[in-house]
């Protein structure tokens, strides 16, 4: 048996979780259009694999709900205003339980070695507040999972985690304006020095306004947002 033709189980499974960490990598930055259909032949041919680990990648991505199939095949999952009504709320809910657990228990604090590193960043951002982009989101993003992580819960951190996988197709349009990109760099460090200072019922109370203060503003902010991606995406 000529041994370069051979597939190993392994080398099977390797190509798969690389061509599912590419494809979900585009997907998640919006470089994958919702119109465009994600065919396994053409995907086969981008990537240089079998369509195998194509199939298998895109079952896994369709398990994380960034994808979905229609008639014809898969393509990128677009939530509507009412899913994305009940995704920011549970997001929100995430969010604050993180800083409402320490004021409920004494025995609870958030780790202060990762709330400094997080501070130290947003500051530097302050410094030199990085133009309106819509990858800002990742920067937003590392906050609010930090933040969550700080809090010392790992099942509350994974479960933003996979909300944010979610919206971040959505949310990456609500950064596109400079007035935004200040406005969110001042309320992380309100917050991160609430902590730091430790006065988390001043925290909690910013991390509320932040993130859900307002249902009505957040979902004017998700509907804006909305419509940003189906103008980027050439949407009608």
């Amino acid at each position: 048996m000529n041994a370069g033709l051979y597939t190993t189980p392994d080398t099977a499974k390797s190509r798969a979780a690389e061509v599912y960490l590419q494809l979900r990598e585009e997907v998640m930055g919006g470089l994958v259009k919702p119109r465009v259909r994600l065919g396994e032949e053409r995907l086969a041919q981008r990537y240089g694999v079998s369509r195998t680990p194509v199939r298998e990648a895109l079952a896994r991505l369709a398990t994380d709900g960034l994808i979905e199939r229609r008639d014809n095949g898969f393509y990128v999952t677009t939530p509507n205003l009412a899913e994305l009504k009940d995704l920011y709320e549970l997001r929100v809910t995430l969010e604050l339980r993180g800083i409402a657990r320490a004021i409920e228990d004494p025995a609870t604090w958030h780790d202060l070695t990762i709330i400094d590193a997080e501070l130290a960043r947003w500051q530097a951002f302050r410094a030199d507040p990085p133009l309106p982009d819509p990858q800002f989101v990742v920067h937003d993003e590392q906050f609010h999972v930090t933040l969550s992580a700080a809090s010392g819960n790992p099942a509350l951190t994974d479960a933003l985690i996979a909300v944010n996988q979610k919206i971040r197709r959505v949310r990456m349009y609500d950064f596109l304006t400079a007035e935004r990109i200040s406005e969110t760099i001042d309320e992380h460090l309100e917050i991160l020095q609430a902590i730091r200072d430790g006065e988390l019922e001043r925290a909690y109370d910013a991390l509320f306004a932040h993130v859900g203060g307002s249902l009505s503003v957040v979902l004017s902010r998700a509907e804006r947002a909305l419509t940003q991606l189906a103008l980027h995406s050439g949407l009608s």
